[in-house]
This record gives structure tokens, sequence and C-alpha cells, in this order.
């Protein structure tokens, strides 16, 4: 272990963790993709799940992790091989994402910016050069990255950034900045979006180090204490020709990549909600009340039979739409979809967990608040639920409500 592991204290609890599947749905799954399963919840339960609950009290990024999730192949598994990458299909990723976030779901945030938002970018509008420059030293975690889209003025509606760059003849001049970007204290490179001198927007590889490029931290957050989030600031940077995507410009880039990262928290929340439901019924069987457990009561019986129902669901949803991103034919409003659906499920199903559980459901002994913290971000992230809920509205009556 790590002089940095330690630093966290281990909790007393041991993850005895097993996911439900009332459906039988591993019968749907390949015998390689519940071993990966597995492995990466055999990799949870020994390094992360002792370690969470203190990283997210003491609000400390576990950096020690990033190395550890790069060698479980946790970072842009669904890339090719070419690059150092899984090349993994999408329901395997997606496998992976339910493993980290049944954890918590800032370390799933981590590989997700890590694999959808920095990798697969760079994947997919980068030059050769680029992607053999920067793809296997994020594969392996040697480089942690960032993504940077969203502006103080300017979340839901990317489209009116400020940020901005200039052709000086030799290199770009980059002025702006970002907020609310995950990983970026820690970050070595960072895919940013900005307007280039005719207002289109194109991405830009940043490297720490580049004079006027700084990474202030988010402090006294409430949510994804364990997940380091904070700005980018760009005062007058300069940054070399080579460093421009090539292979885009608007906002197809950047949304492109969204999609991605919705996808995986599709399958995310869902572990989110998996491990809120089982320690309901594991608590409510302990429980001792008016001389019984009670999961004999009724009123908790309704509660875990409604949260099966929706895990259940969430669970069809996600195999189905991973099997039309395995198809190539998954569109962004089936991900919207997924996406506004399930994590909507696991936010309620936390707050039922913590009924269940009573006044322990706000300790650190249980991982039920620190779920529903989480994911009252992961509501907002990666396109609000209302701009999903408008993303659907578009596909089903043909009228842009964002204009």
């Amino acid at each position: 272990m790590s002089t940095e592991a330690k630093d966290f204290h281990h909790s007393l609890k041991q993850d005895t963790f097993n996911h439900p599947d009332f459906y039988m749905l591993d019968e749907l799954f390949t015998d390689e993709q519940k071993l990966i399963r597995s492995t990466i919840r055999d990799f949870v339960k020994r390094d992360i799940s002792p370690i969470i609950e203190d990283a997210c009290q003491q609000a400390r990024f576990p950096q020690h992790l990033v190395k550890q999730l790069g060698e479980m192949g946790c970072f842009g598994p669904q890339l090719p091989t070419k690059y150092g990458c899984g090349g993994m299909d999408y329901t395997t990723y997606g496998i992976m994402m339910q493993e980290l976030e049944r954890c918590d779901s800032g370390i799933r945030s981590t590989a997700s910016v890590q694999g959808s938002l920095v990798m697969y970018p760079i994947y997919l509008f980068g030059s050769e050069e680029q992607k053999m420059k920067y793809l296997p030293r994020l594969a392996t975690g040697e480089l942690l990255g960032c993504f940077g889209l969203t502006e103080p003025d300017y979340g839901s509606d990317p489209g009116g950034m400020k940020s901005n760059f200039k052709d000086m003849g030799d290199h770009y001049l980059l002025n702006g900045s970002k907020m609310w970007i995950s990983n970026s204290p820690f970050a070595d490179i960072a895919v940013i979006w900005a307007k280039d001198e005719e207002g289109k927007i194109c991405g830009l590889i940043l490297e720490r180090g580049m004079e006027g490029f700084t990474t202030p931290e988010t402090h006294g957050k409430w949510s994804l204490r364990a997940s380091a989030t904070g700005e980018l600031v760009f005062d007058n940077v300069k940054v070399p020709k080579e460093n421009l995507l090539p292979g885009v410009k608007g906002l197809r880039g950047p949304l492109s990549c969204l999609n991605s990262a919705r996808y995986g928290i599709s399958w995310g929340a869902v572990g989110a909600a998996m491990d809120c439901y089982e320690s309901a019924v594991k608590y409510s069987k302990e429980r001792i009340m008016f001389g019984k457990p009670i999961a004999r009561f009724q009123l908790q019986q309704k509660k875990l039979s409604e949260m099966l129902t929706e895990i259940t669901k969430a669970q069809l949803l996600c195999w189905r739409l991973g099997k039309l991103m395995d198809e190539g034919r998954a569109t962004p409003a089936q991900i919207s979809l997924a996406k506004r659906n399930n994590v909507e499920m696991a936010l309620n199903i936390a707050r039922e967990a913590r009924q269940i559980h009573g006044g322990m459901g706000i300790t650190g002994e249980y991982p039920i608040m620190r779920h529903m913290m989480n994911l009252e971000s992961v509501i907002t992230y990666e396109g609000t639920h209302d701009v999903h809920l408008l993303i659907l509205g578009l596909e089903i009556t043909g009228e842009n409500a964002f204009n």
C-alpha cells in the first residue's frame, strides 16, 4: 500500500456488495464481461471502499488511485488497443463505470472525464501525432486530464462561451476561464473549448506549466467530496499550433464527447442505486423495532420492492442502450433518456434508503448520505435534468425549446 493510501483511515465495515439481478441479466453478458466486472469489483472492494468514507469526510481526492485506475484499464477502455487502451465494447465500458460508481460517484467521475471527455476527443478529433503522444499515457494514468467547456456565465448554453484564442503567427493566444471542472487541480493536461477569431468553437490541448494557465481548486463542496473540482484560467496563454484538435469545429465537438460521458453515467448511477438498495435490505433485517426486524413492516417492504423494481428497469435500459452503442445506432436522445431516468431513479432510491436507515443513514457508517449528496451533482452535470427533458422534447415534437 502506498504512503498516500495509508493517510486515509481504513473503515471497519467490510465491503460485501453483490448486485441485485432480479431479471437474470447476467445471462445476457458474455463470460469476458462478467470476468471484467468481477475484476473491477474486487479492485474496488480491496483498494477504494476502505478509504472512500474518509476521503469524503476530509474532502480529499485520493490521487494515488489514478495510476491504479489506469492499471485496471478504467481509462478509455472502449478506445483502440493501438493507443494503449482496452479495445472493449461499450457494454463493457458501462459495466466498469457501474462498478466504480457503486463505490462512489466521484471516483467514477474521475474515470469518465479521463476516458470520455479527454481521451475520446483526442481520439476522435486529434491528429495521429496527438493520439500517439497523449492517449497511451492517459490510459495508464501517467497523465491525468480534464475537460473545459462550462464557463461562469455559460453552463447549459455552451455556445455563448467567451473563451477565445487569436492566431499570433507561430502560436495561438488563449484567454478566458472555465469552472466546475473535475480533475482540474491535479490535471496534467486539459482539453478545452474556445472560439477562434471567426467565432467557431475549437478544441485545444493545454499542458500544465504553460505560462498564464492556472487551475485554482473549488472548496466548500457538499457533493463529490472525493473528487477534485476547480477552475481553468487562461491569461494570455501561448498555445502551440500543433495543440489544436484539427478534426472538428463547432459545438458538435464537445457535445459528442458529452454523449459518451452521459452514456457512462447512465450505467454508473445504477451502481449507486444498487449500493443504497443493498445497504437498506441488510439494515432492514438487522434493525429491531417493536420486537421484530423492520423488514417485516409493510411500509419497509413497499420501499424495498419499489427500489428493486426501478433498479431492474434501469438495468434493462442500460443493457439495451449498450447494445445500440455497440452497433453504432444509439442516438443522443436515447442517451439523454437513460441518463435522466437513471440518475433520478438513483437519487430517489438514496432518499428512500436514508429513511429506512433512520438516523444512522446520515452517518458515514453507511454510504447512503454520501451517495445522495454525490447524485445531486450527477443529476446536474453533463446536461441538467431539465435540459435532457428538452432534448427528448425536441426528439418527440421536432420543436426546439432552446431557441
